[in-house]
């Protein structure tokens, strides 16, 4: 997966429609600098290592009882 970029998700932004985010926003997702979030690229990058996982290979947590 391609590193996100600044210009990606403006053009989301602006061809999607939805809540419009300020350019300053969308920086912040793209290069945290507030550390409050974590940036979306990190994010995307868990998200891409879950979904890389064989969901088979994992056995069921616990049996779960009838209500």
């Amino acid at each position: 997966m391609e590193k996100i970029q600044k210009q990606t998700l403006i053009g989301m932004r602006d061809q999607l429609g939805g809540y419009l985010w300020e350019d300053a926003e969308i920086s912040e997702l793209v290069d945290p600098r507030l550390g409050i979030i974590t940036g979306f690229q990190d994010l995307l990058d868990q998200l891409e290592v879950l979904r890389k996982v064989d969901l088979q290979a994992i056995p069921p947590a616990a049996d779960i009882p009838p209500k």
